[in-house]
Parts: structure tokens; sequence; C-alpha cells
């Protein structure tokens, strides 16, 4: 484009900011306009919740620019309360309304960009349209809410990822009695079971009426509270009920111009997120993209992505000789839940397997930072690997502290193609009070070469086959304190060569500890005096059941 051009950019928060803001860097002479639906742009709506439970205290906060500072800054010429109707593809040109005035205007374009976002899912429910039923999205919802909640002491939460844990936490911080109600049988679906029981008992030691495998059927309004009615005929009481259960993208725009969809309604895009038509580019929560471990297409509605594809989209409109394509996403996702933190990047066990491939995994429990260092706390990790190439498939991590470090690495790791083996040798940054000689990834890249070269087997449930000998090899007040949910033989691992004689050969043992680490000790003892052994992966604090009266560890 030799001529300043003249781009015009179809929403104006996460994707549709960093479009226009990486535009101006790069043409200064370009004509850039933004209109957006609704009365703010680029805010950080990630923050939301924390203004709801006050930790973001200034409501300020979240609006990051307006278009005052925008024209300002990058001399951006930002219209909100605009929403475009109808794209004229043949004319390059879209029609504008004008939502206080009602009034419509055509403006023209050389590139368009569209980053129409999301929209919360509202069920066709039985009373789904009750003003005390909310959603989401924006500062506005936000403002609900809050009046909502000073009004209130009880809410329902629908749903219990991550925005669903994150308003749980916020609105127990208001004083308001939570239930958080989750359809699939656990907290946060997108891990494996064990990794996310941690988190799940944090919820419940505060109070928070954790229901799960339980969905919601309507709502039923009453004089001074709202009746949420469960799929399993279960009434909760309820000042505001809060829908967390997914979003959908906001394509009606681009459907209508004839841009092409995927199969759930996302805008297809190539890997410089262009659209099948060459002038029109799309990025954040409407589009669909490339999986970084299946290649395969998919949607991701998170603020990161969304940022770094309308960089991509910006580079490739005004320098395209130059410009990177946009290499695909992991789904790298954390969320806190009072004193403790649950993660993911890549894929879940549970995803691989319902996919049909090949993957073997462990579980390894260790600290976030040296133990004789004052404050050390316990984490989980899980890796999940390709068992021909070793290459990293997926990682999970969970715990009080340096769960979002671990979770950091173990995403750059997938995306240089590393493997077991590598993760062996990652020099990670080391002094007692930051980490250890030997940092719980490198215990992770261990544990799974050991399982990879064949020094043990690994259990990730325990059996309650009476042919089995399931020897707990923890010290006996420990064992007799956080009992195994099955029948054992406690034989501490320091005097386990001494008791040989107590076990019979014939018979198949299982070896179990806290943490996994002196079961696997114990296995390679027992696998050299020539037992049938597997060692029980993670041990019990990693796979303990939440809903059982064990106690854990806190803050």
């Amino acid at each position: 484009m030799s001529k300043a051009p003249r781009l015009l950019v179809v929403g104006g928060v996460a994707a549709g900011a960093s479009c226009a803001a990486r535009a101006r860097r790069l043409r200064e002479d370009a004509e850039i306009i933004v209109v957006e639906r609704g009365p703010d742009v680029s805010f950080a709506n990630c923050g939301l919740p924390y203004h709801i439970g006050g930790e973001i205290g200034a409501r300020e906060a979240l609006a990051v620019q307006n278009p005052a500072s925008l024209k300002a800054m990058l001399n951006l010429d930002v219209r909100t309360g605009c929403e475009a109707i109808e794209i004229d593809r043949a004319g390059k040109r879209v029609s504008v309304r004008h939502l206080s005035a009602g009034s419509v205007e055509w403006i023209g374009y050389d590139k368009l960009m569209l980053a129409p976002g999301a929209a919360p899912i509202r069920p066709a429910l039985p009373g789904i349209d009750d003003p005390r039923v909310f959603t989401l999205r924006n500062l506005q919802d936000m403002d609900r809410i809050c009046a909502a909640a000073d009004a209130g002491s009880r809410a329902v939460v629908i749903g219990a990822g991550f925005i669903g844990i994150e308003m749980s936490e916020q609105l127990h911080a208001r004083e308001i009695a939570v239930h958080l109600v989750e359809l699939q049988p656990q907290v946060l679906p997108h891990l494996d079971v064990p990794m996310a029981a941690l988190l799940e008992t944090e919820l419940r030691r505060h109070d928070i009426d954790v229901v799960l495998g339980d969905g919601i059927a309507g709502f039923e309004p009453g004089n001074d509270k709202l009746l949420c009615r469960l799929n399993s005929g279960k009434l909760l009481e309820a000042d505001m009920v809060i829908l967390s259960i997914g979003v959908q993208p906001d394509t009606a725009l681009a459907r209508s111009a004839g841009l092409e969809l995927g199969p759930r309604g996302h805008i297809v895009v190539d890997a410089f997120m262009r659209t099948s038509d060459p002038d029109i580019y799309a990025a954040g929560d409407a589009v669909q993209t490339r999986d970084r471990i299946s290649d395969t297409p998919t949607a991701l509605p998170m603020g990161g992505p969304a940022n770094r594809q309308g960089r991509v989209a910006a580079d490739h409109m005004f320098m395209p000789a130059q410009a990177r394509p946009y290499p695909g996403s992991l789904g790298t996702a954390i969320v806190r839940g009072f004193h403790v933190a649950a993660g993911i990047t890549g894929w879940s066990e549970k995803r691989l397997l319902a996919a049909g491939r090949a993957c073997q995994s462990v579980t390894v429990n260790d600290h976030q930072h040296a133990t004789y260092f004052p404050g050390a706390k316990p984490l989980t990790l899980k890796i999940v690997w390709n068992p021909e190439s070793g290459a990293l498939l997926g990682a999970q991590a969970t715990g009080f502290e340096g769960i979002d470090k671990r979770l950091d690495v173990l995403a750059t790791a997938i995306t240089a193609g590393m493997t077991i083996d590598d993760l062996c040798h990652l020099e990670l940054a080391y002094a007692p009070p930051f980490g250890s000689a030997k940092d719980a990834i490198n215990i992770a890249g261990f544990a799974a070469c050991n399982r990879r070269d064949g020094l043990v087997r690994h259990v990730t449930e325990l059996p309650r086959d009476p042919a089995f000998q399931i020897v707990d090899v923890r010290p006996k007040p420990l064992a007799e304190a956080f009992p195994a949910p099955v029948p054992v033989l406690n034989i501490p691992f320091p005097t386990l060569r001494a008791n040989l004689d107590k076990l019979d050969r014939s018979r198949p043992v299982v070896t179990l500890c806290a943490f996994g680490k002196m079961s696997y000790f114990a296995a390679r003892v027992l696998a050299q005096h020539g037992f049938d052994v597997a060692s029980f992966s993670g041990g019990i604090k990693a796979n303990i059941d939440p809903r059982t009266p064990a106690r854990h560890p806190t803050a």
C-alpha cells in the first residue's frame, strides 16, 4: 500500500486494540478508525472479577485506554457506541449504526479487521431472562453484579471453569454465600481429575458449596429470592446467579458477509489472520486458528492469543514481506482459588486418550523452593508426552506458590519441541528462596525417563483386587494419620529390605507413599528382589479424593 491506507477495525478490546496500535507504529500516515459497539475500549476484561471482589479497588484501573487517550497517543479515530451491521465486500465499506442517534453511515476501508469477540452462552432455560441472572463480559456487566452483591447475600455460580472459580472466590470476599454448580464430576474440567482435587478442597475449605455432576435446569422467581432448579431436582436459593458456562463467537456480521466459518461458527483465518476475503482480517475470540499439539483447528477465547493475533494481522497488512505467521495456540491457562493455583498448558491426558492419541504421563510432587528454606510449600506437576518421540504434549500444575513459573517453563518447552530428556537437564534459576537444585520440572523429567526406560511401572488408581499387595512405605504415624483408601500393609521404606519376607513373591505389589518419591524407591528395591511391582504415581497427596474428610496442606 503506497498511498495512505485506511484501516477499519470492528471491535476495540483485545485483538482490535492490539491491531490498531501495531498498525499505527508501522504506518504513521494510515487512517485508522476503530468502531466499538459498547461504551468502552481497550478495557481489562480479565480483571473484572477482581474488581467485583475488591482486590482491584479503582474501576478506572480496568479502563486501560479511552477514545481521547488513544487519539492523543496513537492518533486513532475511536468511535464507541457504534455497531457494524453490514459489510459490502464489493464496495469495501461497512455500514455502521450510531446507537445513541440511530443514524447509519457507510465507512470505506482498504483493510478491515474483525475483532467482535464472543458472547457468554445463555441457554434457553426457563427463567433465564430474570434480571438476577448475570453474565460477565464488560464493565457494565461488572457494575450490575457489584450492585447485586451489595444488595444480596446468596449467589449461585453456574460452571466451575476458570471464570466460575474466580467469581466464587471474589463473591466470597464480599461475604456472599456461594453455591458453585458444575455439570462435570470435577471442578476445572479442562484438567485431569487428580490435578483439580486440591483446588476443589480449597474451595470447600472456604465454605464454597461445590455441587458436581449436576447442571442447571431453570430458574423460578420468588418474592425475595431466585430458585435455581438443578437437573437432579435440587433447589438452590439465590439473590443472584452468575452464568459462566462458556462463550460463543459473535460472528453474525461475518456470516452475513459470506465469509467462511468453521463448524462451530468461528471465522476461518489463515496463519496471517486473513479471512476468505484477502482484504478482511479477523482475530480474537471469534476466530478459528491452529492447535500447536494436534495441528487441527481450535478456538481459544483468551486474552493472550487475541492480542498476539491482532499484532500478526497488522504486520501482514503493512509489512507483508517481514510478517511472521501466527504459530497456533497451546491453551495455557491458570486460575487462583484462595490460596491454591491450578493451570494447564497443551493437552490433558484424558483429552489425548479421548482423541485416541498415544501418550504416557507421570505425576510428581515437590516444593516451590528448597525445603530447608522457610516457607516451602508443596506443588504437584503432571506431564504428558508422546511415547515414541518423548516430545511433550501437555502439562498441568497445582499448588500454593510457584505454579505460574512451572507452567510458563513447560509451555515454553512444548513450544520448542522439547522432550522428557530435555526436561532433565533444563538449567533453571536456583537459590534456596527461589527453587531447588533439582527443580520440580527436572524431577518430572527424571520420572518420565524412568518410566520410559522401564525402571518403574506406574498405576494411577489403587487396585481393590485382593490379589494385589499394597505396601504403604510411609512412616507409621503418617500412614495412620492419613490412611489410604484401601487396605494396605505398612512397611516404612527404611525397614523394607529387612521385611521382604512379609510379602508374597507370587502376588503383584503396588507401592504407595505421600508424594510418589519413596514409592518409586521402594518399587526399585522390590523389582530387583524379584517382585512384580508397580508404583502409585504421584502419591496420596496428589490423588486423594477431596470429598473425603482427610486433611490437606494449607497455605
